[in-house]
């Protein structure tokens, strides 16, 4: 499956998500959504905490996470990637904040939509592949 048909398939969780998506498949960088989920913490041998990057990016063996909401999610992702850092100090992971997307979408020449401004769906796709607007078909229902 290609990129195009990975980014149309997959339910992302928000507007950020599909944008750097999007960005990575018009680069032709190979991308995993959501592909892999890190134990972080265990308590009497069961897994209590974990961490999903939202992104892995096989070329670079590089995991990326975005962070472009509210400060007490940030704060939270913080902890959970030096928990990560503590537990697999071998795995390359970034993570990019609002402002860190922000630029990287002004280096383009387009801007990014903030995240209060969109609803909380989630963001699959629609019968037409675009998790943002409906097909003809789907706007006649």
């Amino acid at each position: 499956m290609d990129n195009e048909q990975k980014r149309k398939h997959h339910p992302f969780a928000n507007l950020a998500e599909v944008e750097f998506a999007r960005l990575l498949s018009f680069y032709i960088i190979e991308w995993q959504y959501e592909p892999y989920s890190f134990p972080l913490r265990w308590q009497d041998g069961r897994v209590v905490e974990m961490f999903t990057p939202d992104f892995y990016l096989p070329e670079y063996d590089l995991y990326i996470e975005l962070t472009t909401m509210k400060q007490k999610l940030v704060t939270r992702k913080n902890h959970k990637m030096r928990l990560l850092h503590e537990v697999y100090p071998d795995v390359n992971i970034k993570l990019l904040y609002r402002r860190d997307f922000q630029r990287l979408f002004g280096l383009f020449g387009t801007s990014f939509i903030e995240e209060a401004q969109m609803s909380e769906q989630r963001f699959a796709p629609t019968a037409s592949g675009s998790p943002f607007a409906p097909s003809i078909e789907e706007a006649a229902v």
